[in-house]
């Protein structure tokens, strides 16, 4: 920061003074006349309060930053400026008009922060960005403008007030000039109008024929659907009463004529299944109902599902793959499978040899599912049309298979429906790739299932924090994020809720979106900042703008851009809840080689590690010294690892402390569960010897795992996995 000129302010004429000597440090520093009028004004102002209410102050021009600002501080040593919270909300009025200026001049400027403390005084610090076409100045340039602006005498009073009203006069005609134009423009607009509100009714009205002619398609679609299912479905099941001879034998040429019917018969099911499904989608009246479940789970039952559809003898071969690291998806589980079935239906008929691969792969908040084969392929001229309605490619083997070409047009309507997209990949003969990427909560969503606790019934050991954020599928990944570590949400979706929950519960931090519909957050946070009693509460801003600067303004604690992964918004809670907290770790095992290998692990942070060599040890030191968590071992002779958890939880000094379950023993499905209810995490100990241990590439998946879990148990680790006190 360069410091170009210092003004005191101890009588009036010094105000017309630092208006003066704004606009000649603003004209030098290259801006405009009307730049220069705005940053005069705005100073004049502010120099004017100090000057009334505190009898005095200072004004002091700078040069900061890069790219470089002209920025002004106006302090004061008066009595302060009571309710300035209501003068900043533009609620205030007084019969002086204290406040008008205030809200004027920081309209007038990029960035104006005020701080009032009575009795210490005010300061004012405003600013405007020097135009890009200006050069930066370097110091001895600033220097020069310094000497220049010193040389010139101030004027006169009234010649500043001369100045001053030449400047309106300009003003005023520049307005008149843009009256006159948008006079002018209105004139134009309104014949433009004329024109387009009669092309509107035109086009309104061949709308209105057109939605009239598709309501009818699918009306008729719907119906026909209807009256056609139930003729169909008795010759299906009068075809399979006669082939399973409930009503006698058949000969071999009945048999053949039968199974003809019933074959047909299933193809014009499935048309009229899929005919159905299109009409409800396209009237708006298929209904989606969103449940939470894992694509392990679909993908088991798809494999069920999936394996009748392969020809006996076939050559081709069904692979599904297990998902890695794709954790709950909220969405309609029915209508995923059905358009996994479509396109695994559709590879199997169109691929001779070779393989239909099924996968699924998270990125970010999408997990898309894939399925590939080694089949015929698409030309590229045809890969849109598959997505038409009835269109099937000419293809070797299309006269082979039979199909409706409904699938394919369903399956987008379905992806599009859940909030999705599909997309295709395709060379001749080498085969085709379809892909539908699927949001993990569904988008329009109104109610998530949810194990965020009613505010009653909150968890003691869990320290809450209150989220206010209008996206329900947002706030499920918030959940998911916040899952097993040392936090719980709570969860609101507007700011009547957050008010209400703070008058119940003190949250340890908040999480404010300010992008809030129809609802302003900046006026909340600053409300939190101003109130004695929430004040102290750390808030974290996220939002999808990067408004960093004003949100730390208003009195933030922290900022983050959507979208926030789960380390990430972990790793911040952790240091706006913990900062300035000592953070130490205690080690609970009877095995020095182990607390040595963990020590290592931990040796570039700045963690204090305390160990203890037995579970009566732990104990003691446990209730003693607080560790912020606690890595536990579970086979220990005397007193083990199961009974030392039990005490921790059990005693209401320890409750509270995370514990990292760091064990080399076996455990069943059901411990392991019962485990995960008192724990934070449970890692697997390195098999082998030290030596061992630390060889190749383990220490780095030891530490990985590790570094989750001390993040998960509150402890902030930066993003090189060091740790800050």
């Amino acid at each position: 920061m360069t410091i170009v000129f210092t003004l005191e302010i101890h009588y009036e004429q010094d105000v017309v003074q630092a208006r003066q000597r704004t606009r000649d440090i603003a004209e030098q520093l290259g801006f405009d006349a009307q730049d220069q009028a705005r940053l005069a004004t705005a100073v004049s102002e502010i120099a004017r309060n100090a000057f009334q209410y505190a009898k005095g102050g200072t004004v002091e021009f700078c040069v900061v930053g890069e790219p470089q600002t002209f920025l002004i501080r106006i302090q004061d040593r008066g009595e302060g400026i009571p309710h300035l919270a209501e003068v900043l909300a533009g609620r205030y009025t007084s019969d002086t008009g204290m406040g008008l200026g205030i809200m004027g001049s920081r309209k007038l400027m990029d960035l104006f922060e005020i701080e009032s403390l009575p009795p210490e005084g005010t300061t004012v610090v405003m600013s405007k960005k020097l135009s890009k076409r200006t050069p930066s100045f370097t110091d001895s340039q600033l220097q020069q403008i310094r000497e220049r602006v010193m040389e010139r005498s101030p004027q006169n009073p009234y010649q500043e007030i001369q100045r001053q009203n030449q400047e309106l006069l300009r003003a005023m005609a520049e307005l008149r000039k843009r009256e006159e134009e948008l006079i002018q423009l209105n004139r134009e607009l309104e014949d433009t109008n004329r024109g387009v509100v009669a092309l509107y009714a035109e086009l309104d009205e061949k709308a209105d024929s057109l939605q009239k002619a598709n309501e009818l398609k699918t009306r008729f679609l719907s119906n026909m659907s209807h009256e056609f299912r139930t003729p169909l479905n008795s010759i299906l099941s009068l075809s399979r009463m006669l082939l399973a001879r409930m009503d006698g034998d058949l000969t071999a040429e009945q048999e053949k004529q039968v199974t003809f019917i019933q074959k047909g018969a299933s193809g014009l099911s499935e048309l009229v299944n899929d005919l159905l499904d299109l009409a409800k989608v396209e009237a708006g009246k298929i209904e989606v109902r969103p449940s939470s479940f894992e694509v392990s789970d679909l993908f088991a039952t798809l494999r069920g599902m999936l394996r009748p559809l392969l020809v006996q003898g076939s050559s081709v071969a069904l692979i599904v793959e297990e998902p890695d690291g794709i954790g709950q998806i909220y969405s309609d589980e029915g209508k995923v499978a059905q358009i996994l079935r479509n396109f695994v239906s559709n590879a199997l008929k169109f691929t001779e040899q070779g393989e239909v691969r099924v996968s699924a792969v998270q990125r970010g908040h999408t997990v898309t599912f894939s399925v590939s084969d080694t089949g015929i392929g698409i030309a590229t001229a045809d890969v849109e049309r598959v997505f038409e309605d009835f269109v099937q490619i000419e293809s070797s083997l299309q006269k082979q298979v039979k199909g409706t070409g409904l699938g394919l047009p369903l399956s987008r309507k379905l992806t599009e429906l859940l909030g999705g997209s599909i997309s295709v990949t395709s060379k001749l003969g080498q085969g085709s790739t379809f892909t539908a990427s699927i949001p993990i909560a569904y988008p329009h969503a109104t109610d998530f299932p949810s194990r965020l606790q009613p505010i009653a019934s909150l968890e003691p050991t869990g320290l809450p924090i209150l989220a206010i954020e209008d996206h329900p599928e947002t706030l499920f990944i918030y959940e998911k994020h916040l899952q097993e570590s040392t936090y719980q949400l709570i969860a609101t979706r507007t700011l009547a809720q957050a008010r209400l929950v703070l008058q119940q519960v003190q949250p340890a931090a908040i999480m404010l979106d300010i992008m809030l519909e129809g609802q302003n957050g900046w006026t909340f946070l600053r409300e939190i900042k101003g109130d004695e009693t929430t004040c102290n509460i750390p808030v974290l801003v996220i939002t999808i703008i990067d408004n960093e600067k004003q949100a730390l303004a208003l009195g933030a604690n922290g900022f983050l851009i959507k979208p926030v992964d789960r380390l990430q918004l972990l790793n911040k809670l952790n240091t706006l809840i913990n900062q300035n907290k000592p953070q130490k770790i205690l080690l609970i095992d009877d095995d020095p080689a182990y607390r040595y290998l963990v020590k290592q692990l931990l040796i570039n942070t700045q963690l204090s590690i305390l160990e203890a060599m037995n579970g009566w040890e732990g104990l003691n030191l446990a209730q003693r010294e607080q560790p912020t968590a606690i890595v536990l071992d579970l086979e220990m002779p005397e007193l083990s690892g199961f009974d030392v958890l039990n005490q921790l939880k059990s005693n209401s000094v320890t409750e509270s402390i995370p514990v990292i379950i760091y064990s080399s023993a076996q455990l069943d499905a059901e411990m392991q569960s019962q485990l995960a209810k008192k724990s934070i995490a449970i890692l697997s100990k390195e098999t082998g010897s030290q030596t061992a241990a630390m060889s190749d590439d383990k220490p780095l998946r030891v530490y990985a795992q590790l570094q989750d879990a001390l993040i998960k148990a509150g402890l902030v680790l930066d993003a090189c996995g060091q740790s800050h006190v």
